[in-house]
Parts: C-alpha cells; sequence; structure tokens
C-alpha cells in the first residue's frame, strides 16, 4: 500500500495536475471536456489517497506467527479437502490484501471465519454463493513474513 501511495503521488497526480492546468487555461471550462475529464480523474487519485492514507494509519504488520501454530489465525496458509476430494489452498489476510487469483481470502468472508480456530482433522461446513460446502481441513502453516 505504501508503494500505492508513492505511486498516486509521485507519478499520477504528477501527471493530471499539470493535464488539468493546461486544460484550465483554455477558455471556458463548463464545455471543455478534458478539464472536466482531468478535473474527475483528479478528484479520484485524491480520494484514493485519503483512503490509503488512513488504512495505513490503522494497519498492523503480522511478522511473526502464533505461538499454537496448528490453530488457524490471521495469516495462515490452510489446505482444505472438499467434497469432491479436490485440495485447494488459501491463506487468510486482511480486506485490503485480498487476491483470489492468489488464494488470499479476507479475515472478514464467511470462510475465513468458518476457519479460524480450526485445526487440521476439523471439518467446517461453509454457505459459499454456489452453496454450503463441506471442507476439511487438511493443514495449516504460517510464514514469517507478511504477504
Amino acid at each position: 500500500m505504501k508503494t500505492q501511495l508513492a505511486e498516486l503521488w509521485s507519478l499520477r497526480r504528477n501527471d493530471v495536475v499539470p493535464a488539468l492546468s493546461a486544460a484550465a487555461a483554455e477558455g471556458d471550462r463548463s464545455e471543455n471536456a478534458e478539464y472536466i475529464y482531468r478535473k474527475k480523474q483528479l478528484g479520484e487519485i485524491d480520494r484514493n489517497i485519503r483512503y490509503i492514507t488512513k488504512r495505513l494509519e490503522v494497519m498492523k504488520v503480522v511478522d511473526q506467527a502464533p505461538s499454537n501454530r496448528n490453530k488457524i489465525y490471521f495469516g495462515a496458509r490452510i489446505e482444505l479437502l472438499n467434497e469432491q476430494g479436490t485440495q485447494h489452498s488459501y491463506r487468510i489476510v486482511g480486506p485490503d490484501e485480498t487476491d483470489a487469483a492468489k488464494g488470499y481470502i479476507s479475515m472478514d468472508s464467511p470462510m475465513a471465519k468458518a476457519l479460524l480456530g480450526r485445526q487440521p482433522g476439523d471439518v467446517v461446513r461453509v454457505q459459499l454463493p454456489q452453496g454450503r460446502v463441506e471442507l476439511e481441513v487438511m493443514g495449516v502453516s504460517y510464514s514469517v513474513t507478511p504477504a
């Protein structure tokens, strides 16, 4: 998020401000499509900057595994087996880190909530968009570096 904030400030905002100034200098702003577009673009960038700045103030980096590494807590990498015998791997992360392609699920998701506090051998039932599923916890691990 710090990288994203720096990019918004140094690259995107620095590109938009001069373009907005140039469009404003062209005259009548009410019918100037370039001015309207750049003003909207700058508003979106500033909104993103405010959001990320506020999130960074309250975020806490979890850089160590819990004392009981057999249970599922925030940051856990979980191996699950579904009813069809297919194995899936997920990691429980914060809402800002969610990435389905990497298997990162938000700690606020129904699946993560059902898994928290469980351990290998436990079976959980989770209501997902495609219906209710039963999953067996096959393994839990933690890495010492944040996601």
